[in-house]
C-alpha cells in the first residue's frame, strides 16, 4: 500500500468516525477492530499535530481542528472515489456508497421506488436511505444528497429543483354534509387539521383564474406528521391541506373529497441538495438525473 493511499485510508477512517459518532460503530462499518480504528485516528492526529476528536466515556465530539479537517477530508476521499469510479471500470459501471436523506412520507413511497430502480440498474452501488423531515446539518450527517420538500435552509449547498407538489384542501365527506363544492368562505369556517411547519392558521389559495385569497380557519388539530394529519382528516376531525400524490387513492375511493376543486394551496418545491465538489461521483450524478426525470411523473407533481 502506498503512502498516499495510507493517508487517504486514515482520512476515510476519520470521516467515518465523525459521521457515525462512535469508534465502535465506525469499526463495524469498516470491518476492523475497535483498536485498529483507534490507532488510525491516533496516527492521523500525530500527523497533524492536533487533537481531532475528544473522547469521553459515552460520546465523541469534534474539536475545532477536527471540524476544520472534516470537510477537506470528505472532499479528498470523495475525489479519490470519483477517480476510481472514472478510471477503474472499463465497462462504464458505477460502484460505491450513496447516502441519501429523504422526506418521510414521499421517501417511503415514490422516492423509495425510484431509489430501488436505480440500485437495480447499478447493483454495485450501495444505497443508505434515511428518512427525516427535520432540517439536517449536512456536513455532520455525512450524506451525499438531501431530498427536501420545501426550501433548503443552507446556502452552502447546491440545490437542484426536482418538481413542485400540488396540494389541495380535503376532508372526509360525512361531517360536512352531501358531496359538493364549497366556497373558500365556507371552508374558512370549518375546523382545520394543520401540518407544521407548512400550515398554521393561514392558508394561501390560488384559483384556476389566478385569483388569490387567504383562509384563517380555527386549527382543531396540529401535528408535525403528515400520516397523523391524514388520519385526522379521514376521521372527520377537520379539513387538511395534503399533496395530491398522498391522497389520490382516497379521492378515487370517496374516503376524502376535494373541498375546493377550483382552488389550490401553495405548491411546494422538491429539492435535491448536495455539497459542492470538484469531483462529483458519477453515481450521484446519475441518481440526480434519474430523480429529475422520474419525480415529475409522480401524480400531482410537475416541473
Amino acid at each position: 500500500m502506498s503512502k498516499p493511499l495510507d493517508r487517504l485510508t486514515l482520512l476515510g477512517t476519520f470521516v467515518r468516525i465523525a459521521e457515525r459518532g462512535s469508534i465502535s460503530r465506525a469499526a463495524r462499518d469498516l470491518g476492523l477492530s475497535q483498536a485498529s480504528v483507534s490507532r488510525q485516528l491516533k496516527d492521523l492526529e500525530d500527523r497533524f499535530g492536533a487533537v481531532l476528536i475528544r473522547r469521553t466515556t459515552h460520546s465523541l465530539a469534534l474539536t475545532p481542528a477536527g471540524q476544520g479537517l472534516l470537510r477537506d477530508a470528505r472532499d479528498l476521499v470523495s475525489a479519490w472515489a470519483a477517480l476510481e469510479e472514472r478510471h477503474g471500470s472499463s465497462d462504464g459501471s458505477v460502484k460505491g456508497p450513496l447516502k441519501i436523506v429523504a422526506p418521510v412520507a414521499l421517501g417511503q413511497h415514490h422516492l423509495a421506488d425510484i431509489a430501488c430502480g436505480f440500485q437495480r440498474a447499478h447493483p454495485a452501488v450501495a444505497i443508505t436511505w434515511l428518512l427525516q423531515d427535520e432540517p439536517i446539518r449536512f456536513a455532520e450527517i455525512g450524506c451525499d444528497c438531501w431530498i427536501k420538500v420545501g426550501a433548503v435552509p443552507d446556502d452552502m449547498l447546491i440545490v437542484r429543483d426536482l418538481g413542485r407538489v400540488e396540494r389541495l384542501l380535503v376532508a372526509a365527506p360525512d361531517p360536512f354534509g352531501p358531496r359538493r363544492a364549497f366556497t373558500p368562505e365556507e371552508v374558512a369556517r370549518l375546523p382545520c387539521v394543520a401540518l407544521d411547519p407548512f400550515e398554521g392558521g393561514r392558508i394561501g389559495l390560488t384559483a384556476r383564474d389566478r385569483a388569490t385569497t387567504t383562509l384563517t380557519p380555527d386549527v382543531s388539530f396540529s401535528t408535525n406528521s403528515i400520516f397523523a394529519q391524514h388520519r385526522a382528516a379521514l376521521n372527520g376531525v377537520g379539513f387538511a391541506v395534503l399533496p395530491r400524490w398522498f391522497v389520490e387513492a382516497d379521492l378515487q375511493a370517496g374516503r376524502l373529497i376535494d373541498l375546493l376543486p377550483d382552488w389550490r394551496a401553495e405548491t411546494l418545491p422538491i429539492n435535491a441538495a448536495f455539497m459542492p465538489a470538484r469531483f462529483q461521483p458519477r453515481r450521484l450524478s446519475l441518481l440526480l438525473d434519474q430523480l429529475a426525470a422520474e419525480v415529475p411523473r409522480i401524480p400531482g407533481i410537475w416541473r
